[in-house]
């Protein structure tokens, strides 16, 4: 029996990182995140398997950056600039897709976002992961 799952299409702004795809639960694991990092980075990412991600082109032109602890890897096209995923602190067997990299697909879409409270990493603290709050988008009319 075949993955059912969609798979999607994604680039970064200059198209020379493309990839392709399948989400771990759709858009239902949209999310920010509080952490230093992730806080001026503003992006917003959607969970994927390490093994649900297939480059087509460009992955030698990624580069990475880590900070802190180092386990987080936090993946940009050396030619646009542009985040396209990292691998999680929280789950280092997942992905963090970032939502805007997406074909069709914009942060705006969607008018809440749960931010996750990346201050107090569960890593850091051994509790399990907070939410930290929601961030909600109302479109100008």
């Amino acid at each position: 029996m075949g993955d059912e799952r969609q798979l999607h299409e994604a680039a970064c702004h200059c198209g020379t990182v493309r990839f392709r795809v399948r989400l771990a639960d759709e858009f239902k694991t949209i999310r920010r995140c509080t952490c230093s990092y992730c806080r001026m980075r503003g992006a917003i990412a959607v969970s994927a398997a390490l093994s649900d991600v297939e480059f087509v082109a460009g992955e030698d032109n990624l580069t990475l950056y880590q900070f802190n602890t180092r386990t987080a890897r936090h993946y940009f096209c050396k030619t646009c600039g542009i985040y396209t995923h990292h691998q999680r602190r929280s789950n280092p067997s997942l992905f963090g897709i970032n939502v805007a990299c997406i074909e069709g697909i914009s942060p705006f879409d969607f008018p809440e976002v749960t931010v996750m409270d990346g201050v107090s990493h569960p890593s850091d603290t051994g509790s399990t992961s907070r939410i930290a709050g929601t961030l909600r988008f109302e479109p100008s009319t």
